[in-house]
């Protein structure tokens, strides 16, 4: 059993950062990939961006050049650096994995937290 905890969310003026964590439990932590999606009030769930046991990200187009995912596998924890915060980007974020398998795929998600809420006010 893998358990997610996101942490970090609140409210934040337009043009304002806020980083997110997410803390894993296990130990398979470092050998999987994770991600990071969030939801709008009255939208569907969207995926944020991604990164692998490895490091490499990718970003949805509507984050890209603003936010930035990084992962500290000695703390069991993957990261949402959120800059350039727009209302827009308004939503709970919640962080998820496809435990052991290096690279994130969306069909496979196995474990999700349970979100953290990001306000932002223009």
């Amino acid at each position: 059993q893998v358990h997610l905890v996101e942490s970090g969310g609140g409210l934040v003026q337009a043009g304002g950062s806020l980083r997110l964590s997410c803390a894993a439990s296990g130990t398979r932590f470092s050998i999987s990939a994770m991600a990071w999606y969030r939801q709008a009030p009255g939208k569907q769930r969207e995926l944020v961006g991604t990164i692998t046991s490895g490091g490499s990200t990718t970003y949805a187009d509507s984050v890209k050049g603003r936010f930035t995912i990084s992962r500290d596998n000695a703390k069991n924890t993957v990261y949402l650096q959120m800059n350039s915060l727009k209302p827009e980007d308004t939503a709970v974020y919640y962080c998820a994995t496809t435990i052991s398998y290096p690279v994130f795929r969306p069909d496979g998600v196995n474990y999700w937290g349970k979100g953290t809420r990001v306000t932002v006010s223009s």
